[in-house]
């Protein structure tokens, strides 16, 4: 039997509140309370908690021959547990069914896998942690933060223990080449790769409620006479998209849940396909060729790159400003800076400072709380030197009491072993980060003209 591999991603931001210049240095309170709490619990009610239900009815109904995989991000995660620990107590029950696979990733859905080997290792052991301890089973297969892959991230991945990972079928990788195959990493040819087919994934996440869009509606037997159509000796289909694409992208107005529900049955009975988890294809199949991939790709726009994150100098400058800390939080033992330090790596804050307006532009803006991206980067630099001047004072409170932290070798997965050492002077305070565009917006470099496809 062929397999279908469904995976969805699950992940909230902690969202910033406004945090104006004149609160750096006299207030540490970085993030809108109110407005996570409202999204938690209107994603929860309308996507979350019934999606979940409907699956589990699906188990329930075809057993084994029904299966899914999830990623939670630890920002997600902890989100639930704070404004809604229902959501947590129904994927704790899809988990108990054994046909759920929950993948690890970064524990803030963060960019790091593009900056520094040691803390990339550090939070996706973070994350998976996390999820052994809430759903009982540690991850065995591997989803980075936004499918972002290449040749030597797939190394690192293979190095931390994973043996197979999800990424894109981009066009530009592939070539003449199907997604529907399972492929392995040029780099390690023991870490297998599953490649999103974003032609139906994108049916399915972003065309289901589009009524200019030549194929709809789109309903279960619509779908499944697709696939039936695949030709013999593909063995694979991959459909990754958003979980929130159930109830919150598509309304459950546009008929998603019904789509889903009807699927299962559909495929059953017009294909040989069935859904199987990413561990469980990799383990009995065998990949049919290298991909190599030396520039990172993502899920994300038309051109499947970073420019959604990293594609101008107001994204640039924050992220480097950001992880220019490395070598001081590797120092820093207070849990409260580390807890802000996760949480501001997410990669919604660079999302929010993108300048594609337009291919793309109606689904950036979408996704964007802030009416422009200049000023989500003069929000979150505001935020970030206010981080700055809190770490600078962890640091001269330790040289006061003559302690020095020494960096644990293993990462910072515990507190790290101190040293009495003679203290120094201590350093005058950094300037605050001002930002260019609050300067000069017109210095922000607009990337290519893109569509998303997240």
């Amino acid at each position: 039997m062929r397999s279908i591999c469904l995976y969805f991603q699950v992940h909230q931001p902690f969202r910033l509140r406004t945090y104006r210049f004149f609160d750096i240095g006299a207030n540490h309170q970085y993030y809108d309370e109110y407005q996570n709490r409202t999204i938690i619990r209107r994603v929860a009610e309308r996507s979350y908690i019934p999606m979940n239900k409907l699956l589990l009815g699906l188990i329930k109904e075809y057993g084994s021959r029904f299966k899914v995989t999830f990623s939670i991000s630890g920002n997600a995660m902890d989100q639930f547990e704070m404004y809604a620990p229902e959501v947590i107590s129904s994927f704790r029950a899809l988990a108990d069914t054994g046909n759920v696979e929950f993948l690890a990733e970064t524990y803030a859905h963060s960019l790091v896998s593009l900056r520094d080997p040691d803390e990339f290792r550090h939070q996706v052991e973070m994350h998976a942690g996390r999820v052994e301890q809430l759903f009982g089973k540690r991850p065995t297969a591997f989803r980075n933060t936004e499918m972002i892959y290449s040749d030597e991230i797939g190394r690192q991945v293979y190095d931390m223990g994973y043996k197979v990972m999800l990424t894109e079928g981009a066009k530009h990788v592939l070539g003449w080449k199907s997604p529907n195959y399972l492929y392995c990493s040029a780099a390690n040819p023991k870490l297998k790769l599953l490649l999103r087919n974003f032609q139906l994934s994108d049916d399915i996440g972003y065309r289901f409620s589009n009524q200019s869009w030549i194929e709809w509606p789109l309903t279960a037997e619509k779908f499944a006479a697709w696939v039936a159509r695949f030709e013999k000796n593909q063995p694979l289909l991959n459909i990754f998209m958003d979980y929130e694409t159930f109830g919150e992208h598509q309304w459950q107005e546009t008929g998603i849940f019904d789509f889903m529900k009807a699927l299962p049955r559909q495929i059953f009975a017009s294909t040989d396909f069935g859904f199987d988890t990413p561990s469980a294809i990799a383990e009995r199949a065998q990949p049919v060729a290298a991909v190599s991939v030396p520039v990172p790709i993502s899920w994300a726009d038309e051109e499947r790159d970073l420019t959604a994150w990293l594609g101008n100098e107001m994204q640039d400058e924050a992220s480097d400003t950001l992880y220019s800390l490395l070598p001081k939080m590797k120092m820093c033992t207070n849990p409260e800076i580390h807890r802000d330090w996760i949480n501001l790596q997410s990669s919604d804050h660079f999302y929010y400072m993108c300048t594609k307006w337009f291919s793309d532009g109606a689904v950036h803006k979408y996704f964007n709380p802030y009416s422009t991206p200049y000023e989500a980067f003069i929000n979150y630099m505001n935020v970030l030197s206010d981080f700055i001047l809190r770490i600078k004072s962890a640091q001269e409170t330790k040289e006061a009491t003559r302690e020095y932290a020494i960096p644990d070798p293993a990462g910072l997965s515990k507190p790290a072993r101190t040293s009495k050492m003679k203290a120094k002077p201590a350093a005058a305070k950094p300037k605050k980060v001002v930002a260019n565009a609050e300067k000069n917006p017109a210095k922000a470099k607009t990337s290519k003209q893109q569509r998303k496809t997240k």
